[in-house]
């Protein structure tokens, strides 16, 4: 028997300012505070939950973390609100992109203030 992997419960990165880190996932994108404490801070939707907790960022370890959208107009409105909110986005001018060469599936790459690498994207049909 293998274990069935479900829904994402919570991941914890490590950030330089729990807080600064939280004010922006909050602004951008739709999570609220679940918990704080002295060093950290939990925020969730209903289907993650992350954990900011204070200290030394390692963005490398992880190469990217993707979160699924519903079709391509959702992506197009996720790239404009990031696009506003002036997000590091990668590939500036040419945003949306297969995930890999020969994908059907299209993302969006950007990174957070600590520098982590991010993905929203659509999965083909």
């Amino acid at each position: 028997m293998k274990v069935h992997l479900g829904t994402v419960g919570h991941f914890g990165l490590a950030v330089r300012d729990p807080r600064r880190s939280a004010r922006w996932w909050k602004e951008n994108f739709d999570l609220e505070e679940m918990f704080s404490g002295s060093g950290y801070v939990g925020l969730t939707n209903d289907d993650v939950t992350v954990v900011l907790h204070k200290g030394v960022p390692h963005p490398g370890v992880i190469r990217h973390m993707s979160f699924h959208l519903r079709d391509m107009d959702e992506l197009r409105a996720a790239l404009e609100t990031l696009r506003e909110a002036g997000v590091d986005l990668e590939d500036p001018g040419d945003e949306i992109g297969p995930e890999a060469r020969g994908s059907k599936n299209m993302g969006l790459w950007f990174h957070d203030p600590d520098g982590y690498r991010w993905e929203l994207s659509v999965q083909a049909s």
